[in-house]
């Protein structure tokens, strides 16, 4: 006996909903290795287009390259002594960290990278960093020397002046990243502004 016209539509939408699903079902298994490879190729490229030589001058008025920080890691930020919240916060948030970290710490050089030289003289950077952590290394120099590095950790910044700010006055709008170098220069993580420093301590711990 034929199974009657309900019945049969209801065994016609039943195969054709298993068909679907086992569809879909092939299709992520397919795809899956290939958005892990796609993925890995992403994190490699990002690893690579991130820092790179530097020559600049720190706040003793030394000249430094990035293989003076060769066999430590580098906890890089960019900022300005003028800036009225955000350089402070990542200052304080890298130092806690950094006494988070204890020991360890020693084989971390935290820099400040200025993006605003013509303000940002060496003696300016010495008083500026020194009030948050000796520790911290502040680096300055000529404009496109800080535009080139600015350049190579895919720093943003544009000057903004207020109305009626005196002339010479203006703010700079910023990157506010924190970047975890490793001691061979490579990449290693970019932490968001105002990430607690004991997450972050946590998570450089996990590199060493």
């Amino acid at each position: 006996m034929f199974p009657s016209r309900p019945r049969l539509h209801r065994l016609r939408h039943l195969s054709r909903s298993l068909f679907y699903t086992l569809t879909a079902c092939i299709a992520i298994l397919a795809s899956s290795p290939l958005q892990a490879q796609e993925q890995g190729q992403e994190e490699a490229t990002l690893s690579s287009s991130i820092g790179g030589r530097f020559m600049l001058e720190d706040h003793n008025g030394q000249i430094v390259t990035d293989q003076h920080f060769q066999d430590r890691f580098m906890l890089i930020t960019f900022g300005y002594t003028y800036c009225p919240d955000i350089c402070p916060t990542n200052l304080v948030n890298m130092a806690a960290a950094l006494e988070a970290l204890g020991d360890r710490a020693e084989k971390i050089a935290p820099i400040f990278i200025t993006i605003d030289p013509a303000r940002d003289t060496a003696a300016k950077l010495r008083e500026y960093v020194a009030a948050f952590d000796d520790r911290i290394i502040g680096l300055t120099g000529p404009q496109p020397m800080i535009d080139s590095v600015s350049k190579r950790y895919k720093i943003v910044a544009a000057v903004h002046k207020p109305e009626n700010w005196k002339d010479g006055d203006y703010l700079v709008d910023h990157t506010a990243s924190i970047f975890l170098m490793a001691p061979d220069g490579k990449f290693l993580v970019k932490f968001a502004h105002g990430m607690p420093p004991e997450d972050m301590a946590k998570r450089i711990a996990d590199f060493m």
